[in-house]
């Protein structure tokens, strides 16, 4: 599942927050996965059993961290891109958009294999057994 979002009171705790109680509770219910984030954005795969997906998209649905939440992609696969990470949290210090594609809602046009080759490209990049 790949959803983008607008933070709200986005700030270093609450980005700290989010990855720490994500890994937590993906941990537990079998999901993995990648947040994208900066001060406009987050960007978040998440990958597991259909059920669990649901019910951490409903939670997300209501934590008030978020607003503008769309849901850009829901698929079934077999093989998980960030499989050693309950939650990998990616800072983009080296921006793949700029602000005004981010105000434009340039992400949240992103079709559904626009998405995960983001996602597939950052899995590509990072060491994940570190």
């Amino acid at each position: 599942m790949i959803y983008v979002s607008t933070p709200l009171g986005f700030n270093k705790k609450n980005i700290n927050s989010i990855l720490e109680v994500s890994n937590l509770n993906n941990k537990k219910n079998n999901i993995t996965g990648c947040l994208i984030y900066r001060s406009d954005l987050y960007l978040q795969y998440l990958e597991g059993p259909s059920k669990e997906l649901e019910n951490t998209y409903n939670k997300i649905l209501k934590d008030k961290r978020h607003s503008d939440i769309i849901k850009l992609s829901e698929n079934n696969t077999k093989r998980r891109l960030f499989a050693n990470w309950a939650m990998r949290g990616d800072p983009l210090i080296t921006s793949m958009w700029n602000n005004k594609d981010v105000m434009e809602g340039t992400v949240k046009k992103l079709n559904s294999i626009e998405a995960f080759k983001i996602f597939e490209t950052v899995s590509r990049e990072i060491d994940q057994f570190n």
